[in-house]
């Protein structure tokens, strides 16, 4: 019966490779609020399935084809993220293969902490053994190389909310160019279009906010501020204005050339009387 606690489960053969699907499901697609704890829940189940229904759930797995939201969304291995999160748990060292921003592949010695999921991937953050430092890794560039370990000691994060840290270094510290943009709407609006890949949202007033953002070139940010639909103030580098002016002439140009060849031919003269 129900009570305080959650006892131990029973669970037959058919219920227990449901369960198993369901939470590889949630998991592989990033669900918002639950991708997270599925994955521990996973992790948990796997390691006490009997090899057949293992197999089962693998089968399943490899041959059912998701319908993904878009072109942006990244595919991740839930077997990898299962991985992942049984180093976090058990403070093991994790040893993985990673593909750069040009896709060269690296060797990487990592102190796992913790995964998170944003709206469409997945990222590893941990303590970078060979860097010394702290670094976040896309989980779909991971190719595990085991064997793992050995123990750590867990260390302090730079930050305790570990979402908006990872958020502003995929969004922002990545990139070489950096912006800070005011956007003319209040800030929940901003957050319905703005995902935490795309920037850092901060409130400013009842109707305006603050976004910081990055892009591999000033052109490029200009058209991703653009692509949000805001009205919007230029705040920093000044290098920006200058290319949002550019922009603008190149625009007005293009609309005077097109009225242009839209406008019938002047008349060339009269008929004599």
């Amino acid at each position: 019966g129900a009570g305080a606690e959650l006892p131990p489960l029973l669970l037959d053969d058919e219920e227990a490779v449901a369960v198993a699907v369901g939470l590889r499901q949630a998991a592989g697609q990033g669900i918002e609020g639950i991708g997270e704890t599925s994955v521990r829940a996973l992790a948990k189940l796997e390691q006490v399935l009997p090899h057949r229904l293992r197999r089962r759930v693998g089968a399943l797995t490899a041959f059912t084809v998701p319908m993904l939201r878009g072109p942006q969304a990244s595919t991740v291995d839930p077997g990898v993220l299962t991985e992942l999160a049984n180093a976090c748990r058990d403070c093991e060292r994790l040893r993985f293969e990673y593909l750069d921003h040009g896709g060269s592949p690296t060797r990487r010695t990592v102190e796992p902490h913790r995964l998170v999921c944003s709206e469409r991937r997945w990222y590893l953050f941990a303590w970078d053994v060979d860097r010394d430092d702290w670094r976040t890794f896309r989980v779909d560039r991971i190719t595990p190389r085991p064997p793992h370990g050995p123990r750590f000691t867990p260390r302090t994060p730079p930050a305790g909310d570990l979402a908006a840290h990872v958020a502003r270094g995929v969004s922002t510290r990545a990139y070489a160019t950096h912006a800070v943009v005011r956007l003319l709407v209040p800030l929940q609006e901003a957050q319905e279009r703005v995902s935490p890949s795309a920037g850092t949202l901060e409130a400013e007033g009842e109707d305006s906010c603050l976004l910081r953002t990055g892009a591999a070139g000033i052109e490029l940010m200009v058209v991703h501020i653009l692509m949000m639909d805001f009205a919007f103030e230029v705040l920093e580098p000044p290098e920006l204005l200058d290319a949002v002016r550019t922009a603008r002439d190149r625009l007005t140009d293009a609309l005077d050339r097109s009225a242009a060849a839209d406008s019938p031919p002047a008349p060339t003269g009269s008929a004599a009387g």
